[in-house]
C-alpha cells in the first residue's frame, strides 16, 4: 500500500524553557505523524524561542537555515561566574564589579562588533575525541576546545539593572551566547553569566510567528 506524500513544510516553534530541541522534534514528529522531520539550530534547554522545524522535503533547507543570523535576547549577571556560564551550574567565583562605569561598558560592547574567534562552552555538544564536551564536563573531567570564528554583527544593552545587564544581539551560526557572557566578564576584568536567552529570530522567522509544540498544536498543525 503507498504511502500518501509527506507534507513538506516549515514550522516555526516556541521552545519552552526546560525542552530540549529534541524533544520538540520528537513531540511534533507523533502529533504530525512526520516519517522525516529535523530541526534547523539546536537551543539550549534552559533557553526559549524560535525552533524551526523542517519536514518532510523541507528537510532540505535544513542546512540553508542554520546558516542564518540569528537574534537573541537575555541577560547577564555580572561580577560572578558559573562553569558552564550559565544557571546550569552553581556560582563558582566571585569578581569586584565597582570598576565597571557605563562608558567601560559601552566601550566593551562596540569590541564585540564584526568577526572574531570564540571558544565554546566545555558544557556544550562539541565533540571531544569522539565524546560529547557536555558529558565531560558532567562527569567532572576537562577539556581542551579549539576555537572556531564568529561574526556578531549587532551588540546592545537594553538595560541595567544593578548587576544585571539585558542585551540583543545578532550573531552567525556558531556563536555560544555562553561563551558571550564569559567572554564579556572577562573584558571587563570581572565576571559575568547568563541567566535567560531568547532566540526571536533565524532570518527572517521571527518567533512572534511561532507557536507553543504542546498547547498551540492545532495552529502548528495548519502552518
Amino acid at each position: 500500500m503507498n504511502q500518501s506524500p509527506e507534507p513538506a513544510r516549515v514550522l516555526l516553534i516556541d521552545k519552552p524553557e526546560g525542552w530540549t530541541s529534541f524533544q520538540a522534534v520528537k513531540r511534533l514528529k507523533y502529533v504530525l505523524k512526520a516519517r522525516k522531520i529535523g530541526h534547523a539550530g539546536t537551543l539550549d534547554p534552559l533557553a526559549t524561542g524560535l525552533l524551526i522545524i523542517c519536514q518532510g522535503k523541507k528537510t532540505k533547507e535544513i542546512e540553508s537555515i542554520q546558516a542564518m543570523p540569528k537574534e537573541y535576547t537575555g541577560m547577564f549577571v555580572l561580577g560572578e561566574t558559573t562553569p558552564s556560564f550559565d544557571l546550569e551550574t552553581a556560582v563558582d567565583k566571585s569578581f569586584p564589579t565597582n570598576h565597571i562605569t557605563d562608558e567601560l561598558l559601552a566601550e566593551t560592547v562596540i569590541s564585540f562588533l564584526g568577526e572574531q574567534e570564540q571558544t565554546p562552552p566545555l558544557f556544550s555538544a562539541v565533540k571531544v575525541n569522539g565524546k560529547r564536551a557536555y558529558d565531560i564536563a558532567r562527569s567532572g573531567g576537562t577539556a581542551e576546545l579549539k576555537s572556531k570564528k564568529i561574526n556578531i554583527s549587532e551588540f546592545e544593552i537594553n538595560r541595567i539593572e544593578k548587576n544585571k545587564i539585558l542585551f540583543r544581539v545578532v550573531c552567525s551560526k556558531g556563536t555560544y551566547i555562553r561563551s558571550l557572557a564569559r567572554d564579556f566578564g572577562n573584558r571587563l576584568n570581572s565576571g559575568a553569566y547568563l541567566t535567560n536567552l531568547r532566540r526571536t529570530k533565524i532570518g527572517d522567522y521571527s518567533v512572534e510567528q511561532a507557536h507553543h509544540p504542546k498547547t498551540d498544536i492545532e495552529s502548528i498543525i495548519g502552518q
